[in-house]
């Protein structure tokens, strides 16, 4: 059981499951910026050009709340709430196209890294010890003549 343990920690604790779960929570902290952009600043002037209509408030009823008689306590409204989805998916698209953006500035950033390596031309090779001896061999014989 302690080498159960002794693993199970040895996993948790390697640097992709940490690194996972740092993008984890902040992914889901960045989803809440977004769905609050969205909410709050991008649907209302959308909701005013459309008449005022406010998307979370969309919906088919199917069956509107009642009081039950024999019960005395209020039964829930039975309703389709297609506004919910359609802020929703927009909620989804914006973040969609914000990780876009971001992975796009990324690899920008890593092309123009690797023209920077691929424009420094790599030092020539220094000569072997057989190349070295040739060349004071031929030196030597240069001298001679």
């Amino acid at each position: 059981m302690k080498k159960f343990f002794e693993e199970f920690k040895k996993f948790a604790m390697r640097g992709n499951v940490v690194d996972m779960a740092v993008g984890i929570i902040l992914g889901g902290a960045f989803g809440k910026i977004v769905s609050s952009l969205v909410s709050d600043i991008i649907m209302p002037p959308i909701g005013l050009l459309l008449g005022g209509v406010n998307f979370s408030d969309l919906k088919i009823t199917l069956k509107d709340a009642a009081l039950n008689p024999d019960t005395g306590i209020l039964d829930p409204a039975v309703a389709i709430n297609y506004g919910v989805f359609i802020q929703t998916t927009i909620d989804f698209l914006i973040i969609a196209f914000a990780i876009f953006m971001m992975i796009k500035g990324i690899n920008k950033l890593s092309n123009l890294r690797e023209k920077e390596k691929e424009e420094i031309p790599a030092p020539p090779p220094a000569p072997t010890k057989e190349e070295q001896l040739l060349t004071e061999i031929r030196d030597i014989l240069k001298e001679n003549k």
